[in-house]
């Protein structure tokens, strides 16, 4: 039956066989085709087959059980067998893993940017302003070094050797860079350059790039304007997009209000190498598109010329710092704007030695200060016909009144009238209508138009603010460069809840005449005046005329930037052609007489602000001109003048006199 189970077992003894061989028992089992077969049944098959023979009892089956020490052998040899697998698998994953990694990587396409040209800056007249320079850098895929290993410490020792750096410190900027490309060495000095290329297969993932570095051709005078260009920093890098580790960025000015446009896009560039550094293909997916250039409202000569002239009269009076700003009233657009002192933008732009940056922020004139559009000045009597104006605008007093200046006011303490405030000019004026207290810039009619006194009412410190903010003051004028102040306006509520004080009469005539917790910046100033000059239209400021492409040079204009009014008609043509008449009078015979002997129509308003220090101010000189029909507003300010002399009145005479001569 196919099923049936059966089991036999005969035991056969024998004590001697020929040549003497003793045969051991054997165990018998038969069982049914659906029984097991144990295991070392299979490794006595043919032992069992060649007994049977001998024995003549091939017709039965034989098991020979297998000896134990042949299992042990066998176990050994298999455990072996899968200890020598698991420890070359655990060398070659864990051990040479990151090796191998590499290896791996580096068969494996790599995508780099191609970095596009920087768009060039020209001034009105398309004088270039700045260029590109050829540079080469050190570039390492970190990736690349397996520090951990002797060779890959050999690999970073002979690099540090070749480029001059300690084998210490470049490991460990290797080790804590978080980006994969590392910057080993940038502009390479040209005997290094020689050596690398040869020998720069040597490196893997190691290649050197061109790159470009802006030249400044007017480095001190335009350096507030221009800016400067320096290595992308971390934060940067991790905030911008389609940058690459040793790419340049705009960090100051200019250029890095409009990076997006002088940036261009960059290409991208495939290439593949083998394990030994060995390129085998290489492709451009993406050109490059260059920067786009653009076309300042900047007259370079100008420009010069007003630094040339602030640093001579400056340093002829034994001050340190002053600034400049000529705008064109009719457009808004900057014709010029110097902060002095200055510094070199090139410096930074080609990468700025420790000691040179030590020497430039040590400086206690702090040449990197844009005082041009940061300073926080009080202002002093250039703000006259800024008050003329409100005044005459609220119909608080006629042109035609006159007040008498005796050379001080007394105002009387409400709280103690024994108390007695005196609030002086600097001499007697007499009596004085609008255009002549603007002329020969009387305090007391401005204390008085500013603060009341007498029967006249004044404006008080809510409209004063009032008309301050809409000449512009108290908020950025919104011109296309970077670090503009925005000024300030005190007012009561400022005073009460800033010092915990009252609003005095005292404060509303000190800020009549500039000074006060008044801070205004030279362009707010020059903003403000082009709107006297031009009848009543508060332009924005603005620096860059248009954006453009350049080819035989000629310019395909992309973008272009069209006058933009703040305000206009905020105060009656009438009243601000009163004060234009003040500011003419003032060149005729008042403040600003030094200015009359041009061969043109100017119109002036000077300034002298109190300072911190006793006897010393800063000196301030607003002019337009032709008085007519004005083309050029020019504000000029020096501080820490000693004494009251008329400091900034001769450079603005020979900036005015040289501007036009130039026509």
């Amino acid at each position: 039956m196919p099923f049936l189970d059966f089991t036999f077992i005969k035991n056969l003894s024998y004590t001697k066989l020929k040549n003497k061989f003793k045969i051991p028992s054997f165990n018998y089992r038969v069982k049914s085709s659906g029984g097991n077969i144990e295991t070392h049944e299979v490794f006595l098959d043919n032992l069992a087959k060649k007994k049977e023979e001998e024995l003549g009892i091939s017709e039965k089956r034989l098991e020979v059980p297998l000896k134990e020490r042949i299992i042990y052998a066998i176990f050994i040899v298999f455990l072996l067998l899968v200890l020598t697998f698991f420890s070359k698998t655990f060398y070659l994953q864990v051990v040479e893993g990151k090796r191998f990694f590499t290896y791996a990587q580096n068969n494996k396409g790599r995508i780099s940017l191609i970095r596009p040209e920087r768009g060039i800056i020209y001034d009105r007249n398309l004088k270039k302003l700045v260029s590109n320079s050829p540079v080469f850098d050190l570039i390492c895929d970190r990736r690349n070094f397996d520090y951990s290993v002797a060779g890959g410490v050999k690999d970073i020792e002979e690099l540090a050797r070749i480029v001059g750096k300690d084998p210490e410190s470049l490991k460990k900027e290797i080790e804590t860079s978080v980006e994969s490309q590392i910057l080993i060495f940038q502009n390479i000095p040209y005997e290094n350059l020689l050596v690398l290329e040869t020998r720069i297969n040597e490196f893997l993932g190691c290649k050197i790039e061109k790159n470009t570095v802006r030249d400044y051709t007017f480095s001190e005078s335009f350096s507030h304007i221009l800016g400067y260009t320096g290595r992308i920093n971390q934060d940067e890098l991790d905030n911008s997009s389609n940058y690459a580790v040793n790419d340049y960025i705009g960090k100051q000015g200019i250029e890095k209000f409009y990076e997006n446009f002088l940036r261009g896009v960059p290409g991208k560039f495939e290439e593949e190498k083998n394990v030994v550094g060995q390129k085998f293909s290489e492709k451009v997916l993406l050109e490059p598109e260059s920067g786009k250039n653009l076309v300042l409202s900047i007259n370079s000569d100008l420009q010069n010329k007003i630094y040339d002239e602030l640093k001579k009269g400056i340093e002829a009076i034994g001050s340190k710092k002053g600034a400049a700003v000529a705008l064109d009233p009719r457009t808004g657009q900057v014709l010029a704007l110097v902060s002095y002192p200055s510094y070199d933008d090139n410096l930074f732009s080609k990468g700025i030695s420790q000691e040179e940056f030590d020497k430039i922020q040590n400086n206690s004139s702090n040449p990197l200060f844009n005082r041009a559009l940061s300073a926080q000045y009080p202002i002093g009597s250039t703000i006259k016909p800024l008050l003329a104006s409100a005044a005459l605008e609220e119909k608080l007093i006629s042109p035609d009144k006159k007040i008498l200046d005796n050379g001080f006011i007394e105002i009387r303490s409400k709280y103690d009238p024994s108390v007695v405030y005196r609030f002086s000019g600097i001499e007697p004026k007499g009596w004085v209508d609008v255009r002549k207290a603007i002329a020969v810039s009387s305090n007391i009619y401005f204390y008085t138009v500013g603060g009341g006194y007498g029967d006249q009412q004044g404006l008080g410190p809510t409209r004063i603010k009032k008309y301050l903010e809409l000449f512009g003051f108290g908020k950025e004028t919104g011109i296309d460069i970077t670090s503009e102040f925005s000024g300030f306006v005190p007012s009561p509520e400022w005073k009460k809840q800033t010092k915990n004080e009252l609003w005095w009469d005292g404060d509303t005539y000190n800020l009549s005449i500039g000074q006060s917790d008044l801070k205004v910046t030279p362009l707010q100033v020059a903003t403000a005046y082009g709107s006297i000059a031009n009848g009543g239209t508060l332009y924005k400021p603005q620096i860059v005329q248009k954006i453009v492409n350049i080819s035989d040079g000629k310019p395909a204009i992309i973008q272009e930037f069209n006058p933009e009014i703040i305000r206009d008609n905020f105060i009656d043509a009438k009243n601000l052609q009163i004060v234009r008449e003040g500011m003419r009078d003032g060149v005729l015979y008042g403040s600003s007489v030094t200015l009359n002997s041009l061969p043109f129509h100017v119109a002036s308003k000077t300034g002298t602000a109190e300072t911190s220090r006793k006897g010393y101010y800063n000196a301030w000189v607003s002019a337009f001109a032709p008085y007519e029909n004005p083309e050029i507003v020019l504000v000029t300010t020096i501080e820490d003048v000693h004494g009251l002399g008329a400091a900034t009145l001769p450079i603005a005479k020979e900036i005015l006199r040289w501007y036009f001569s130039q026509k």
